[in-house]
């Protein structure tokens, strides 16, 4: 499918929706393959196509934290390294991703991290702003995180986390940080398997990508400093949408193909 306006306006608008959402949460990228998708990419295509919008998002977002000295490298390189290898292995089996698993990891993600968002303080102690100690669990945990990451990719956010908040004890505005960088460092390896195995539309992904770049700053530059409050129940709004398009309540993807009609 060639790049006609409305499809190029389609893939910025909801660039922009996705990195805003990704920045903030996670999630965002189930709208990006349902857009992509609808727009005639296979669903292989498109797992490696988002991830060129994916690497732009959090380059921007990253590099905001960076200039506001919210991000802690030392921590973040550490996490990332086993992240990264996970997400090379993930990739490598990427090609035998089945749509009804996807849904169904996609499903379990979510439902994980709106339980642990509505009940999170209950649960666990209350998050800081600094990582204390990273143990071999922590490295196990991140790998695995890593494999999902190079498999299928859509709530690699919600899974970071989990893990930072749950884990690492982090709270919920540095979690966001630290989730983005390591997001940064793992996502070029698996795009790299992909590009391999010629599953990325890169027309697609550069348009999709620049909308994402606006909304990660956006999100990074002003929405960051809203408050816990405001993440807690934006992380449910997303949640909640991405869960009923999952379950075939709701569709974006009707949406989208309606639009480019």
């Amino acid at each position: 499918m060639e790049l006609s306006l409305s499809i190029i306006v389609i893939l910025l608008v909801s660039g922009l929706v996705v990195g805003f959402i990704n920045t903030l949460a996670g999630g965002g990228s189930a709208i990006s393959l349902t857009v992509f998708m609808a727009l005639g990419l296979p669903v292989q295509v498109a797992n490696g196509t988002n991830r060129v919008a994916i690497l732009m998002q959090n380059l921007s977002s990253t590099a905001t934290f960076s200039r506001k000295r919210m991000l802690d490298w030392r921590s973040g390189v550490r996490l990332g390294i086993p992240a990264i290898v996970g997400s090379v292995a993930g990739a490598q089996v990427a090609a035998t991703v089945d749509e009804r698993i996807f849904q169904i990891c996609l499903a379990a993600v979510m439902v994980s991290v709106l339980v642990f968002t509505l009940l999170g303080d209950r649960l666990l102690k209350r998050g800081g702003d600094a990582i204390e100690r990273v143990t071999p669990l922590h490295y196990f945990v991140f790998f695995l995180i890593g494999i999902y990451c190079g498999y299928i990719f859509v709530g690699t956010g919600f899974l970071l986390l989990l893990s930072t908040m749950g884990l690492l004890h982090l709270g919920i505005v540095k979690s966001n940080v630290i989730k983005n960088f390591i997001i940064l460092l793992a996502i070029p390896f698996s795009l790299l398997v992909f590009v391999l195995n010629g599953d990325v539309n890169w027309m697609f992904g550069l348009v999709h990508g620049a909308g994402n770049m606006v909304g990660a700053f956006l999100a990074s530059h002003y929405a960051i400093g809203w408050g816990t409050r405001f993440l807690r129940w934006f992380m449910v709004a997303v949640v909640l949408v991405c869960l009923a398009d999952v379950l075939g309540i709701i569709s974006i993807g009707v949406v989208v193909g309606g639009l480019v009609r």
